[in-house]
């Protein structure tokens, strides 16, 4: 079985990278943050590797993977949570690999906000996440400590954020969903100085 590959880069797009080693081109699918990282075609890349096969037949498919917590990570989302075959756990790995420290800490914490509003997770995925993963994730080794912060502290009570938040929910959201809304724009426009009026407007695109 193969368990990594090292080699020259052929060609790559977010989708995969074909690797020559050996003399041999091999295709291995990634997430779109591992063929970011990657050197261009002429480049040379270890990638850790998990081979799959199709249930019915078929041949070999290789997934890859920059480090060893994201290929652990990988095979959890793939064996520990129902219905989960090789293609949607690296769908699931493209999302959580925004910050896997992080990722872990929610799954840990509970945190269906923080895994809706930052990684993009619906509500239903992130509860099954969470109850899948619990206890199986908990001692993963991996690069880094978390570093976002929870809704709770990401989303202030007063001033125009505040006002956003109480708006959303007069209009009928529940509070945890609009925390979540207001958790991703805090995100994306860290820094920025924005009206409620314009919190409320960008948040109700993420509703």
């Amino acid at each position: 079985m193969i368990a990594s590959l090292r080699g020259l880069v052929l060609s790559k797009d977010l989708e995969s990278v074909v690797l020559e080693a050996g003399g041999v081109g091999h295709e291995v699918h990634v997430t779109a943050a591992t063929a970011s990282r990657l050197p261009a075609p002429g480049g040379t890349a270890l990638l850790h590797v998990v081979p799959s096969y199709a249930m019915y037949g078929g041949g070999e498919t290789l997934y890859g993977f920059l480090d060893a917590a994201e290929k652990a990570m990988f095979c959890a989302f793939r064996d520990e949570i129902p219905g989960t075959g090789a293609k949607k756990a690296l769908e699931y790995l493209d999302k959580a690999s925004k910050s896997l420290p992080d990722f872990r800490r929610a799954v840990i914490d509970r945190d269906e906000a923080l895994l809706c509003g930052v990684f993009g997770f619906t509500k239903k995925t992130a509860a099954k996440i969470i109850a899948a993963l619990k206890g199986k994730i908990d001692e993963m080794r991996m690069a880094g400590a978390p570093h976002l912060q929870k809704v709770s502290d990401c989303v202030p009570a007063t001033g125009s954020w505040g006002q956003a938040l109480s708006a959303l929910v007069a209009l009928g959201y529940k509070q945890a969903e609009v925390r979540s809304a207001l958790q991703a724009l805090a995100e994306e426009c860290s820094g920025k100085d924005l009206s409620a009026e314009q919190l409320v407007r960008q948040a109700l695109k993420k509703l």
